[in-house]
């Protein structure tokens, strides 16, 4: 399609790695009310189409000189105004297939403020130089890439992460900014162990997200970076709750900070941690009311964790939702693995959970009933799901544990099986 006739409220699909031209297109497009929809190149076929059906977009971008064309097209063009909302990025429940989250087109002045409260909590200017280490299909690494080119500042994308590479680009790019997740920052500290830490003076903020952060990491990422440079936030995909500099964190150990400003976090009589949010900040599940109308209670939101509030109000996680697994900062959720391994034959029964992982946060792993084979299951992995849900490990049951009303007890695998050889 020729791009001028892209309209407001079209989507376009990137399905290409990050770049420069990838985060400056992804403003051009929300300047004009077009929404991209970053994805992950490393879904398998079933897996987009499925979602390209639910998202039925204007345009689909499979090619880097696809999107460089689209963005001679469409240049950014700063008089245009704000974006007009954010990307439709993918999430989960725990059931059925990953859904959009669409902050719907922003009036002149909710655009205004989306932009500010990012600017005024996190200091983005002209001067910044922002080291992109996360794909840029994850919505943080993206939030912190736009928002240092909206202010005019520089973008440093050395690719796949590596932490040689990564070190380099610090020596030769000097970054001001930087999101990372905690096994980035692991990988890091090895690598200088052995070749030495680069000179890293030149960094202001270093913000860490996605699963949590073992104490020595928290506390060598403080001894290693400038003072005062470090925090932590708390968020997802629907929206951002806490912001935490790592000084709170030595004063509150274990806290994720308090609600970040124009917010409130509650807590219900479950446990769940609810956050009331600005107007801009709101969202909906695209092509889902059902699902939204259970997310929201009037101004305020829960994705389901669980959590408690200090009297000074600081919040402090006690488990993610039940069904998710978070390994090395990308969301996994066992129903969506679950349906995909259930199609082999001989799996009778599957239950898809996560194990402590030193380095990643967790790893998913999957118990099954039935004769299914090791090697058979794996390659239907590899052919139907994107790497970061493929389990690490199978173990074989001979029925799973279920409480009396027939639910998984996930939570009482790990204790249940050992690796099948």
């Amino acid at each position: 399609m020729d791009p001028h006739d892209l309209a407001p409220g079209d989507r376009v699909v990137l399905l290409v790695p990050g770049s420069v031209a990838y985060a400056e297109l992804v403003i051009s497009l929300l300047r004009r009310g077009v929404f991209p929809v970053p994805m992950d190149v490393k879904l398998t076929a079933s897996e987009r189409a499925g979602l390209l059906a639910d998202l039925d977009p204007a345009l689909v971008v499979t090619r880097q000189g696809q999107l460089e064309d689209l963005l001679a097209a469409l240049p950014d063009d700063p008089s245009l105004g704000p974006p007009r909302g954010r990307p439709i990025h993918l999430t989960s429940g725990t059931t059925g297939r990953p859904k959009g989250v669409f902050s719907g087109l922003l009036d002149p002045a909710d655009a205004e403020a989306l932009v500010a409260e990012e600017r005024e909590l996190w200091g983005f200017c002209a001067d910044d130089v922002n080291l992109v280490l996360s794909p840029l299909h994850h919505s943080a690494p993206l939030r912190f890439a736009m928002g240092t080119l909206l202010a005019e500042g520089r973008v440093a994308l050395p690719g796949q992460f590596d932490p040689a590479t990564a070190t380099a680009t610090i020596v030769e790019e000097r970054p001001t900014s930087m999101f990372c997740v905690p096994a980035h920052l692991q990988r890091l500290f090895a690598h200088w162990d052995e070749h030495g830490s680069p000179d890293l003076s030149c960094f202001r903020l270093v913000a860490h997200a996605g699963a949590p952060c073992p104490e020595w990491v928290k506390r060598r990422l403080i001894e290693e970076f400038p003072a005062g440079s470090t925090w932590e936030f708390y968020g997802s995909t629907e929206g951002q709750f806490t912001a935490c500099r790592s000084e709170e964190w030595l004063e509150h150990p274990g806290t994720l900070g308090r609600a970040r400003p124009g917010r409130e976090m509650t807590v219900d009589e479950d446990g769940h941690l609810w956050c009331v949010v600005p107007a801009h900040a709101r969202f909906s599940y695209f092509g889902d009311p059902g699902k939204t109308a259970g997310a929201w209670r009037g101004p305020a939101f829960t994705v389901g964790d669980l959590g408690r509030i200090d009297e000074d109000g600081y919040v402090y996680l006690d488990g993610r939702r039940e069904d998710l697994i978070i390994s090395g900062g990308v969301n996994v959720y066992p129903a969506e693995v679950e349906q995909v391994l259930g199609e082999v034959a001989g799996v009778d029964d599957i239950a898809v959970y996560g194990v402590d992982d030193e380095q990643w946060g967790q790893r998913v792993c999957a118990a099954v009933v039935g004769a299914a084979e090791h090697a058979i299951l794996e390659a239907h992995a590899r052919a139907h799901l994107a790497p970061a849900k493929r389990p690490k490990e199978y173990h074989r049951l001979d029925s799973l544990p279920r409480t009396p009303t027939g639910k998984v007890r996930r939570l009482d695998l790990p204790d249940l099986l050992t690796v099948e050889d």
